[in-house]
């Protein structure tokens, strides 16, 4: 499988921005408190094709963004409940979340 055809999108949204903050927010207190270094982790959170296993989302982020992957975590979510001005119900495609952690000082920046 082509690493253009795992990887469908990269999700940028607001609560992902907010947990991220509050994760390196706590990660940073918590190293002032120990006199550490502060382990910020880097995530990037994706839309994979379901068809794609975690090694293939591997190679396709660390091939397209040219960085060293850690670690992926996916999830198969269920398309959610749709109604339009009926009583029938319909559903959006499922799709597969993937959250790939990087390296220690490898980033993704996305604009």
């Amino acid at each position: 499988m082509s690493p253009f055809e795992v990887i469908k999108t990269v999700r940028l949204t607001e609560k992902v921005m907010a947990v991220q903050e509050r994760c390196d927010a706590m990660a940073e207190l918590a190293a002032q408190k120990k006199g550490g270094k502060a382990a910020i982790r880097q995530q990037v959170h994706l839309v994979a094709n379901p068809a794609a296993d975690k090694n293939d989302i591997r190679r396709a982020v660390e091939i397209l963004f040219k960085v060293k992957v850690d670690r992926v975590n996916t999830m198969n979510m269920n398309g959610r409940l749709r109604r339009k001005r009926t009583r029938h119900e319909g559903r959006t495609p499922r799709w597969k979340k993937a959250i790939v952690t990087l390296k220690e000082g490898d980033q993704i920046t996305l604009t």
